[in-house]
């Protein structure tokens, strides 16, 4: 008997077989419409089950993997590794310990690092003042200084992966203001010291004086992982197409962070620069060399998925403290030059105090500077200050970095996004409350009427706890000067548009503030993985096999189906044919036999 059979490339187990000439042809087309029945249903579920899982529902997977974050570290889990940083600092030095499970092999993925937490799910950091410098006299103390961070470091990194855990000792702005001569000795020491005591993976090149374009690169890396920025583009999530060097197609990625770090000295700020862009001078060409870094986070120089080229920049004197000193330095400057042309006494009596729109309404306060005393009171006219404070975007001195003409890459303030930190944050939420999203028109709005206040009522309420318990009396005297300082540097120094809606202000990323230590782990280990990709290469091969297979493509799935039913069909309209040929034979043979002539007996039968 003949068979008709459909395979549309499936599974030889799926293969369907239909008798030709089938005896019970209702029969076996209710057999096929069950089939076509339970395929459709499959066909139905398979989208919800090979689709991408909804935002939502990634949005709760990422936040159990944080979940997890947050729990003690399994130090009995020998797959584990495990890193060391140390960050001496100005005034003191802290040790951070990570970890982070083998890796997957595939070369677009980073190592996924964690900072590791002791038995009381405490985050395994240590901290000692005063800072590293403190030994520049002596640097054969050196090694003793740093005794107590290594020895709690080793007491949490178990004992069998010493010998494979890289320590990293980077010290920042307390040693970059020491002789070359002196931060050498003292890094020599350890170097020569360190392994004699520790087991630790430690040489010379683990051991260094960053620059403040290296801190800032790490800081860049450090809250872009802890977001999940470096991961494969979601469909939902923002994207930037970058261009990277020669290479002619441009790569399609998600959309990084930039970050503003204001702190009581200096500012900060950095983002990636997508494109290279065109320069106006040789000047500014130069300029941008020192403050662009390009970099590759992937394990491989080959892979280039992850190789960024960010923007940064650090303003020495633009920091809310020093910023402020500035100002009274300007305010008594002025007014003692404007009382000696007119003959004027503003400012040498509390009588006769200058009336300083930069602080609360009825503030008495002096302004001491090379014995000249100025007398001032708070006036309380934010838009005044803001006024007021706009020279101060020009820099310090003529040797330092000026705000307003510094070189700044351009920003794509249509496609960007950024936190801010440390004072961004301060300015923002400790008294105004309205840290988060920032928006310029509400908080120009709230820094006018805080500012109009008197001091009486703001001390009062401070007293009465209606502020943040990080807020103390400073920050209630100089929050209208501060509020007035950062809208002009965001807006008038960095021109971020006063609708721009893509600025967070912060001081915890996820519950839990993000050191640039992190970035620092993250790039040093970054060819680490190279081991796992030779296995990952066969691993890769049959995912591209899956991927091409009849299950993982629901549009082949989907065309198999229709084919199935149109072979049905046309099954269907075969076996009607049939059926209507049978009944024509059936009356042509009674037709036939109607007329058939019966013969005599024997008229038949042969001889």
């Amino acid at each position: 008997m003949a068979r008709i059979g459909f395979s549309c490339l499936c599974p030889a187990s799926w293969r369907l077989a239909v008798p030709w000439g089938c005896p019970r042809p209702r029969l076996a087309a209710l057999a096929l419409a069950l089939a076509v029945g339970l395929l459709l249903l499959l066909a139905a579920a398979a989208p919800r089950r090979w689709a991408a899982p909804p935002r939502a529902a990634r949005q709760y997977e990422r936040y159990l993997a944080r979940v997890e974050e947050l729990g003690a570290t399994d130090t009995e889990d020998a797959a584990l590794s495990y890193g060391i940083v140390v960050d001496c600092g100005s005034s003191g030095s802290r040790v951070f310990v990570y970890f982070w499970p083998p890796h997957n092999g595939n070369p677009h993925d980073l190592l996924d690092i964690k900072q590791m937490r002791d038995e009381s799910s405490h985050p395994v950091v240590k901290k000692i003042k005063p800072g590293i410098s403190v030994v520049a006299a002596t640097p054969e103390r050196a090694t003793p200084y740093m005794r107590p961070l290594l020895q709690f470091a080793a007491a949490h990194v178990p004992a069998e992966k010493h010998k494979e855990t890289p320590l990293y000792i980077l010290c920042t702005a307390g040693m970059r203001l020491l002789p070359e001569r002196q931060q050498a000795a003292i890094l020599e020491d350890l170097v020569r010291n360190v392994p004699l005591e520790f087991d630790f993976l430690f040489s010379k090149s683990h051991a260094e004086v960053i620059s403040g374009k290296q801190e800032g690169v790490y800081a860049w890396i450090g809250i872009n992982f802890v977001l999940g920025r470096f991961e494969h583009e979601d469909e939902e999530d923002a994207v930037v197409t970058v261009a990277l060097g020669d290479q002619v197609e441009s790569l399609v990625r998600k959309r990084t962070v930039g970050i503003l770090d204001m702190g009581g000295a200096s500012l900060q700020i950095a983002y990636e620069v997508p494109s290279s862009g065109a320069f106006s001078s040789p000047q500014q060409e130069e300029a941008a060399k020192s403050l662009l870094a390009e970099f590759n986070l992937g394990c491989d120089v080959q892979h280039t998925g992850h190789v960024y080229r960010v923007y940064v920049n650090t303003f020495l004197g633009f920091g809310g403290n020093f910023a402020r000193q500035r100002y009274e330095d300007l305010v008594l400057n002025q007014t003692y030059a404007h009382n000696r042309l007119h003959d004027q006494q503003t400012g040498l009596s509390p009588e006769t105090p200058f009336l300083d729109p930069c602080l609360p309404v009825g503030l008495e306060d002096t302004v001491a500077r090379g014995g000249q005393t100025l007398h001032v009171r708070g006036q309380g006219n934010w838009k005044t200050c803001a006024e007021l404070l706009h020279p101060l975007l020009m820099g310090p001195n003529s040797s330092q970095a000026s705000l307003a003409g510094a070189y700044k890459a351009p920003i794509d303030f249509s496609n960007s996004e950024f936190y801010g930190f440390s004072e961004f944050f301060y300015c923002t939420e400790d008294v105004l409350r309205l840290g988060g999203r920032y928006d310029a028109l509400s908080f120009t709005s709230a820094a006018q009427e805080y500012c109009s206040q008197s001091w009486a009522v703001l001390t009062q309420r401070f007293h009465n706890g209606l502020y943040s318990s990080h807020a103390d009396q400073h920050r209630v005297k100089y929050q209208c000067f501060k509020s007035a300082w950062m809208y002009q540097v965001l807006h008038q120094g960095f021109h971020f548009p006063l609708d721009y809606p893509s600025l967070r202000t912060a001081q915890l990323v996820y519950d839990r503030e993000v050191q640039w230590t992190l970035g620092a782990i993250l790039y040093k280990t970054r060819f680490l993985p190279l081991r796992d990709l030779r296995p990952e290469s066969v691993r890769q091969a049959h995912t591209s096999w899956l991927r091409l297979s009849f299950v993982y493509n629901h549009y082949l799935f989907f065309a198999c189906i229709l084919v199935v039913v149109l072979a049905i069909v046309l099954y269907l309209l075969r076996l009607r044919r049939i059926h209507r040929w049978q009944l024509r034979s059936a009356q042509l043979d009674m037709l036939w036999l109607d007329k058939v002539v019966l013969l005599p007996p024997g008229q038949g039968d042969g001889p």
